[in-house]
């Protein structure tokens, strides 16, 4: 997929939320983060050349701080939303 501007909508858990959210923040920027019960919810417009690369960048960052976090994630580009969990591709959606 070609670069531009993704929306993540994502579920991070972890057992270390204190040193990961550091990390989320600097990653997602002025997007949204909530605490969740096992992690973190979050909501961003991020800027990325795809979806695969940014969801890798993401998660090797988050693991660098704790292995045992993972991540379910959407990004979408225009009308296509491709879905991952961890690294592994999920499916892609064409609305």
């Amino acid at each position: 997929m070609a670069g531009g501007m993704f929306i993540l909508v994502a579920d991070i858990r972890t057992d270390a939320p204190g040193k990961i959210e550091p990390v989320l923040r600097e990653f997602v920027g002025a997007g949204t983060i909530s605490r969740t019960e096992g992690g973190f919810g979050v909501e961003a417009k991020i800027r990325g050349q795809s979806a695969r690369d940014m969801n890798r960048a993401l998660l090797s960052s988050l693991r660098r701080v704790s292995k045992k976090t993972t991540l379910r994630a959407e990004w979408t580009h225009g009308k296509t939303t491709e879905r991952f969990f961890d690294y592994v591709p999920k499916g892609i959606r064409e609305e």
